[in-house]
């Protein structure tokens, strides 16, 4: 595969049932080939996405004093700023060329969640920071709920199976700033090649050219999305749980051309985790002769958990 497939999240949620087929058959089939796909009919709309982008760009121009004072210590990274160069890909000593900001979840009903997440931080500089970047997070989060929908069906599981687990899920927004490369890097590279640890991703901001992916043959491939698009990939916990039928695939930002080193670049992942005690064990329909069980069985929280120690957020 030499190009990410798109689809209309518009078609699975009409009512054309054959549409709905195509999509699900059409979104199944990318993410066992290649792990991406981009998406249209998403939920967010364009002054959502403008305001957004105004609100994170204005925090990370910020002094450096002032955006240090929203880096929390103790909680990995998991809520509020990290600063740059902190985190860096599994296997990699060097921090990767990028500092960013973490939404976490807006907890409805579960006091026993409320306690075991971390609070948003507030930004006193900014009054409509939080405010949009909430409206951001639960727009993604329902689109990420149909994408789920949409596969569970492809999976031969019913339909809802993963609301569930997301509901109050642990997901996190990203906002994510790769300042101007001022010198020549000698190691680093704006995020080194990696795998998402969630059971899907999708990405704001694929827009122009950095985002690479690896396809089946080893090659790399551009994943660049339309204006009006989302990219959306697997995570290592959608495979595990998969018996790796969906795929995830592993993918990079690449440092820009030199002539290009002067201009920052912002993406916004959403990265969609499951509450902390879904069984990530292989799912039975996913095993047979030619596909024995790959991965031993743990909890979405024990995973998350040792992945975090592996980025170096947090110690063991």
């Amino acid at each position: 595969m030499k190009s990410i497939p798109s689809v209309d999240l518009n078609d699975f949620i009409s009512n054309d049932p054959d549409k709905k087929k195509q999509f699900v058959n059409a979104i199944g089939k990318a993410y066992e080939d290649i792990g991406f796909v981009a998406l249209k009919g998403h939920f967010l709309d364009d002054k959502l996405v403008t305001d957004l982008y105004d609100e994170i760009k204005a925090f990370f121009d910020l002094p450096e004093s002032v955006k240090a004072k929203y880096e929390i210590p103790g909680i990995g990274g998991q809520r509020g700023y990290t600063s740059f160069g902190k985190e860096h890909a599994k296997g990699k000593k060097e921090g990767d060329l990028k500092e960013f900001w973490h939404f976490g979840q807006y907890v409805e009903d579960n006091d026993i969640l409320k306690a075991e997440y971390p609070e948003n931080v507030i930004v006193d500089e900014l009054p409509k920071f939080n405010t949009v970047g909430k409206q951001a997070y639960q727009m993604l989060e329902k689109t990420a709920k149909y994408v789920l929908r949409a596969l569970a069906l492809y999976l031969n599981l019913e339909e809802t199976y993963f609301d569930q687990y997301i509901k109050n899920g642990n997901s996190i927004l990203r906002p994510i700033h790769y300042p101007p490369i001022t010198t020549e890097p000698k190691e680093a590279v704006r995020a080194a090649a990696h795998g998402d640890i969630n059971l899907i991703t999708l990405l704001m901001g694929a827009q122009g050219r950095g985002l690479q992916v690896q396809n089946n043959d080893g090659e790399w491939i551009d994943a660049i999305a339309q204006p009006d698009e989302l990219m959306i990939n697997v995570g290592d916990m959608l495979s595990r749980h998969t018996n790796n039928k969906l795929k995830s695939t592993i993918h990079r930002v690449i440092n820009p051309p030199k002539e290009l080193w002067g201009t920052s670049r912002y993406s916004i992942p959403f990265f969609m985790h499951p509450v902390s005690d879904m069984k990530l064990n292989v799912l039975d329909h996913c095993i047979d002769d030619n596909n024995p069980k790959q991965f031993e069985d743990i909890t979405a929280g024990a995973y998350l958990h040792e992945r975090l120690i592996e980025l170096g957020l947090i110690k063991k």
